[in-house]
C-alpha cells in the first residue's frame, strides 16, 4: 500500500502541475480538497481521468468522489480495491 501511495502523490504532483510540491509535501493523511494544497474541483476532475486512465477505476457520482478524495490513503484503498486485477 505505501508504494501505491507514493505513486499515487507523484501522479497528482505530475497531473495537476504542482511544481512547488514534492511527494513528501502531501501527508498521507492531509485532506486533498479544500486543505492546504489547495485543491479544487477542476483539479479534482482531472484526478478522476487519472485514476481511470492510470488504474481503470471509475469515481461515477459526487458522493463517492466525496468519499474518496478525502486523503491520499483513502484514494489509494479505494484503488487498491477496484482496479481490475490483471491475469498472469
Amino acid at each position: 500500500m505505501d508504494k501505491l501511495v507514493q505513486e499515487l502523490k507523484e501522479k497528482i504532483i505530475a497531473t495537476l502541475d504542482l511544481v512547488d510540491l514534492k511527494s513528501t509535501d502531501i501527508g498521507d493523511h492531509d485532506p486533498l480538497v479544500g486543505g492546504e494544497l489547495g485543491l479544487d474541483s477542476i483539479d479534482v476532475l482531472e484526478m478522476v481521468i487519472l485514476l481511470e486512465k492510470e488504474y481503470g477505476v471509475l469515481i461515477d457520482s459526487k458522493e463517492l468522489g466525496v468519499e474518496v478524495f478525502q486523503t491520499i490513503t483513502t484514494l489509494a484503498e479505494h484503488v487498491q480495491k477496484n482496479r481490475p486485477q490483471v491475469s498472469a
